[in-house]
């Protein structure tokens, strides 16, 4: 290691031997007096072998790299400190901490040995003391420049400034400034020239450089602050005092009930309320700095603000208005329902061209099973947004909706606001759950509640009871769903864009087994298509033998059941490889279930072949008509409801007034009793859509000609013969699909309604479009019976 030259002029120095302790990202300088941790081996054997020593003296050198661990001579700083050890306290069995006292700077001469620990023959360099007026004014220059950083830093301790004028000598002076700066600011390199600068004049220039570009960082950042003081307002400079307050209470501990209200300010004041939100939330937070934190009022009033700031009052996601992407997302997670993709894709396109368009009101009515639910889930994907769900189901409290009002205990914000709380944002995707399952009671309508939330036109300003604030939930993409419509109240009706979602035919179950249901189960169960492997055929006979819904949800609890034995298989040590056909499945759920509804295929006069629909899809309905000698009563059985009874009294009289035209006795009526009968008693039964049947079966049986096999019919029909449209069309044509029937008679008036059945079902059955019932008979009637 070379070392820098003698000393010039005066008397050799004396050399000496010291031990040698090396530092790591620090530099010692005279005069400075710091703790420093020991932990390396050959520094802890130096410091053991100091213990007891009275007026211990090491030489402190600085590393020219802290990554190395022992350094060797040639990887330390020539030049260094002369240090006594003041006192060492031991931290652990090979740790501790020694307090240094700079005494005056070293050279390094040569190493003597780095075993047990460093030691090296060095000589002490005296300070060298004298005056002349360019090292004084220096020095007076070093010490205002450091006074006014010091002033420009006020976390720095009042008596830092004294300490500069207690030092005379310029030297000492920039000794004391370079070994008090900021790490940040000088590094282990800018420290150690220094310390190697021997004349007073060459040191005092180099902490000048060190401290000049610190004093005009501070100068420049104390104008900026001037600047912003200037332009702030009155309320801005408030915010930036409450939170020097704020930080000065958490370094003191002293977290009280004055900082609660401010972190309560603070959090309104973040969540970007409006103006006179904001009114309402510092009014009320005025009224907490008056009360006992430990009264209920207290309470009630903290949590009032509370969900103020909570609320999501100018948070938003921005949506996904590429179309192609929307339409993918949709594509990926549900098969066909293309009406309803349609309109989503139809919004996002709108949005492209107008991005302040409110959200949709969308109610979608299916039987279970078809995806309402997830379909909003998927619209939220495709769409970038957030998902909330509320379920309706049994609600019969208008409070659920709008809120309690604060004066009663435990008062809470209604279910709308607490999904927005929950979903962050003011415009996310929210599902409101089987809608037309909501009651009413005592506490009042929970429908007539959400009539102002579905509104276009008024929910902008929706106002909760227990927050009684204009809330804006025009952004908010509602989505209502509901196993039937029957049951929601018109007005509410009115509200939505209704948007039918029929149950699927055979063939989309098994693409939609193949393609989601199949997956999402292996997953579930952790088996992969080697172990279980789902032939069309095995899925097929899933649908016809073990199903009879008009959705997807029972035959996707089947595939688990077929996972789970699998499963239970490979737990038991086999080789599962199984291929899920007909006879697999049979094998593995038992007997068949369900027998696939069939339209029968002969008919005895006096019976027809109608369709109903109810919340759980379309089914085939019988409709028997039998006549017997009697008194001219009408039986009706089939746990008919009212509805359905008028339907079956007004094809009885349509029958007798037309009883001429039919060929029949004006008084066939009086020598008989006629029983019009629907099987399934288990089943209540209504609506006026059966009417057009019961027509057909009254007269089938007058005039012996049975009805053909093949026709189902749909419709209700009045006094003077006129067939009228009927509710749930897509419903009951996927009924008579699945029954084999071949023709349909449907109502005229609901020709338009054709769009929304599926085009595979179109294509397979003859729908026939009738106005009056006396088209009817020439198309269902056979031949008599001989």
């Amino acid at each position: 290691m070379s070392a820098p030259g003698g000393q010039k002029g005066g008397a050799p120095l004396a050399l000496e031997v010291l031990g040698i302790l090396p530092l790591r990202n620090s530099v010692l300088f005279p005069t400075s007096v710091v703790p420093v941790n020991v932990g390396r081996p050959r520094s802890v054997r130096l410091v053991r072998d100091l213990l007891g020593a009275a007026r211990a003296v090491v030489g402190v050198l600085a590393q020219r790299s802290p990554d190395i661990e022992e350094p060797s001579f040639d990887e330390l700083y020539a030049v260094g400190t002369v240090a006594r050890v003041v006192k060492v306290i031991r931290l652990g069995p090979s740790n501790y901490s020694v307090v240094l006292s700079g005494l005056g700077r070293l050279r390094v001469e040569g190493p003597v040995s780095l075993e047990p620990y460093m030691r090296a023959r060095i000589v002490r360099i005296p300070e060298r003391v004298g005056r002349d007026v360019v090292l004084e004014a220096l020095g007076a220059t070093l010490r205002e420049s450091t006074r006014e950083v010091l002033a420009l830093m006020p976390n720095l301790p009042r008596e830092t400034a004294h300490i500069l004028d207690q030092v005379r000598e310029p030297g000492a002076l920039a000794d004391l400034i370079a070994a008090n700066f900021p790490p940040s600011e000088a590094s282990v390199a800018d420290k150690q020239k220094v310390i190697e600068a021997f004349e007073p004049r060459e040191r005092v220039k180099l902490v000048l450089d060190m401290v000049a570009p610190q004093l005009e960082v501070l100068r420049v950042k104390k104008e900026i602050s001037s600047i912003v003081d200037e332009q702030s307002t009155p309320s801005q400079r408030k915010d930036m005092l409450r939170q020097q307050m704020r930080t000065i209470r958490q370094a003191l501990g002293e977290e009280d009930a004055e900082s609660e209200h401010e972190e309560l300010l603070r959090r309104i004041l973040e969540a970007k309320v409006p103006p006179e939100v904001e009114k309402v939330a510092r009014k009320q937070i005025a009224r907490l700095s008056t009360m006992a934190p430990q009264s209920a009022e207290y309470n009630v009033a903290r949590t009032y603000v509370e969900w103020i700031a909570d609320l999501p009052w100018s948070k938003t996601t921005e949506d996904s208005i590429e179309v192609g992407v929307v339409r993918r997302c949709l594509d990926e997670d549900h098969r066909g329902l293309e009406r309803v993709k349609k309109r989503i894709v139809e919004y996002a396109a709108i949005r492209q061209l107008r991005r302040d368009k409110k959200g949709p009101i969308l109610l979608f009515v299916g039987p279970p099973g078809v995806g309402k639910t997830s379909l909003g889930r998927s619209i939220a994907r495709a769409m970038g947004r957030r998902y909330e769900r509320i379920a309706l189901g049994g609600v019969r409290d208008e409070a659920e909706i709008r809120g309690h009002r604060r004066t009663y205990v435990g008062a809470l914000p209604g279910r709308i606001l607490a999904a927005l709380k929950r979903a962050g944002t003011r415009n996310p995707v929210l599902v409101l759950d089987e809608i037309e399952k909501m009651g009413a009671d005592l506490h009042g309508d929970p429908a007539a509640a959400l009539l102002e939330v579905l509104d276009p036109e008024q929910n902008y300003s929706f106002r909760d009871h227990y927050l009684e604030l204009d809330f804006d939930l025009s952004q908010v993409l509602f989505i209502g769903t509901a196993n039937q419509r029957e049951g929601i109240p018109p007005a509410l009706l009115d509200r939505m864009e209704l948007i039918e979602i029929p149950g699927y035919t055979r063939i989309e179950k098994v693409a939609i087994a193949r393609e989601h249901l199949v997956p999402k189960q292996l997953a579930a169960h952790g088996l992969s298509a080697e172990r279980l492997d789902f032939s069309d055929e095995g899925l097929a006979a899933l649908v016809d033998y073990y199903t009879q819904e008009g959705g997807v949800r029972e035959l996707e609890r089947q595939i688990g059941a077929l996972c789970r034995a699998a499963a239970m298989e490979l737990a038991d040590g086999k080789d599962v490889h199984h291929l899920a056909d007909a006879d697999h499945v049979e094998r593995v759920l038992g007997p068949h279930k369900h027998e696939p509804e069939r339209a029968e295929r002969r008919l005895r006069p006096g019976v027809a072949t109608g369709l109903a629909s109810s919340a759980a899809g379309g089914q085939i309905l019988l409709v028997e008509a039998s006549k017997m000698p009697g008194t001219g009563q009408i039986v009706l059985t089939g746990n008919m409801r009212n509805i359905m009874k008028e339907a079956a009294a007004t094809a009885v009289s349509y029958v007798r007034s037309k009883a001429e035209r039919l060929g029949l006795d004006r008084e066939w009526l009086k020598g008989v009793d006629l029983h019009l009968h629907i099987p399934q008693h288990g089943t209540p039964k209504d609506g006026p859509a059966a009417g057009v049947a019961m027509f057909a079966a009254l007269s089938s049986l007058l005039l012996g000609c049975p009805v053909r096999a093949d026709v189902a019919m749909i419709g209700e029909m009045s006094l003077r013969g006129r067939v009228l449209a009927a509710d749930g069309l897509s419903q009951k044509l996927l009924a008579a699909h699945r029954a084999g029937i071949e023709t349909v008679l449907v109502p005229e008036s609901n020709r338009s309604d054709l769009e929304e059945i599926p085009a595979e079902v179109r294509g397979e059955l003859c729908i026939r479009f009738i106005s009056s019932v006396e088209q009817v008979l020439p198309l269902v009637l056979q031949e008599p019976e001989r």
